[in-house]
């Protein structure tokens, strides 16, 4: 995470203490308040039908969440979309793009390696949709980081909300992490908690206890993300109890840093160094340079590990003569998978 991120995640998450951090909490406490009039009169503009929602001519299904961050998105999208491959349908994946350049992002590349389904990105996904059916013939449309792009019409929302930090630390942008008030979860069609096994049985409690004030009816479905294999740049795999004991220095340029390192000590890793850069960091040879300098000083013992969407876009394989490895990580239910998944045929046999 870079300097000013990390600044900004201590600040609303009130982790710094003291006078300034205060007085700076106290003025992002006020500019919520614009953006967040600003969020609520858009959606009521899109509720009223005043502002347009334009349909394809097909079922779009989408996934998004309410707070700046990872969720988990992208093994969810993985989900949806290998669901519907293996189910004999087209499904392409229309999304924004950010943090590309020039080419697929970071999400796109781990998508396209892991399942091969055509992914399309441009900030207009309205655009992007029409484009995909004509260029695949879809019968489905999976929409990343879909749920405040409300420009094109849905079939399904699907919602993610990370249980290791739910709320944004309980404000709106920028005085914390939301995109838009929790009232707003009531578009929504279906909700998945991720990272379940990161927070205890009574706060996931509390979190479906809060959910069910504005959605009484729709499925709320648990999930947790499992390792699934550790890979090498030459497809080599390894299996994620070899960490068991091992001494591992990780770095990664995701949403939630944490939650990463948290996945490595619960493998059983001992985490001797941690490095974290921006969301979708685009690696530059003196990064590289940096993580080999850095990686020389590790014991001779150690794993160097990084994320898979770190992973796709360094493609190197080695940090100064250290083998490099990915974490490959999938979604895997805890409950209602029968659920998820008749919920995602209704919505393409209706």
């Amino acid at each position: 995470m870079n300097e000013s991120a990390q600044w900004f995640r201590s600040i609303v998450s009130g982790e710094r203490r003291g006078l300034r951090p205060a007085l700076w909490r106290s003025a992002l406490w006020w500019a919520r308040i614009p953006y967040g009039i600003g969020v609520w009169v858009r959606n009521r503009l899109f509720d009223l039908g005043w502002k347009r929602s334009h349909r394809v001519d097909v079922v779009v299904v989408s996934i998004g969440n309410l707070t700046l961050g990872g969720t988990g998105k992208t093994p969810c999208v993985e989900f949806v979309a290998g669901f519907y491959r293996d189910h004999g349908l087209i499904a392409p994946i229309v999304s924004r793009g950010y943090g590309a350049s020039g080419g697929l992002n970071d999400e796109a590349l781990v998508l396209e390696e892991n399942i091969g389904v055509p992914h399309f990105q441009d900030a207009d996904r309205v655009k992007m949709a029409n484009i995909a059916i004509e260029e695949t013939e879809a019968d489905v449309i999976v929409l990343d980081d879909g749920f405040q792009h409300r420009r094109l019409a849905r079939n399904l929302d699907i919602v993610l909300i990370d249980a290791s930090e739910p709320w944004g630390y309980g404000y709106l942008f920028p005085r914390g992490m939301l995109r838009e008030g929790v009232g707003e979860l009531r578009r929504a069609g279906m909700i998945v908690l991720t990272r379940c096994d990161h927070v205890l049985p009574e706060t996931l409690d509390e979190i479906r206890q809060r959910v069910r004030r504005y959605t009484a009816n729709v499925p709320l479905l648990s999930t947790v993300h499992r390792p699934l294999n550790l890979q090498s740049t030459d497809g080599r795999t390894e299996s994620v109890t070899t960490l068991q004991g091992k001494k591992v220095a990780g770095f990664c340029g995701i949403g939630n840093p944490a939650s990463f390192r948290r996945t490595l000590t619960d493998l059983g890793a001992e985490v001797i160094e941690f490095r974290s850069f921006p969301d979708h960091h685009a690696y530059q040879r003196e990064d590289v340079d940096e993580l080999r300098r850095w990686a020389s000083t590790l014991p001779a013992d150690a794993w160097v590990l990084t994320t898979q969407k770190d992973f796709v876009k360094l493609r190197i394989a080695d940090l100064s003569d250290r083998p490099l490895w990915a974490l490959r990580i999938g979604m895997a239910f805890l409950d209602g998978q029968d659920v998820f998944e008749q919920c995602l045929l209704n919505v393409v046999n209706a």
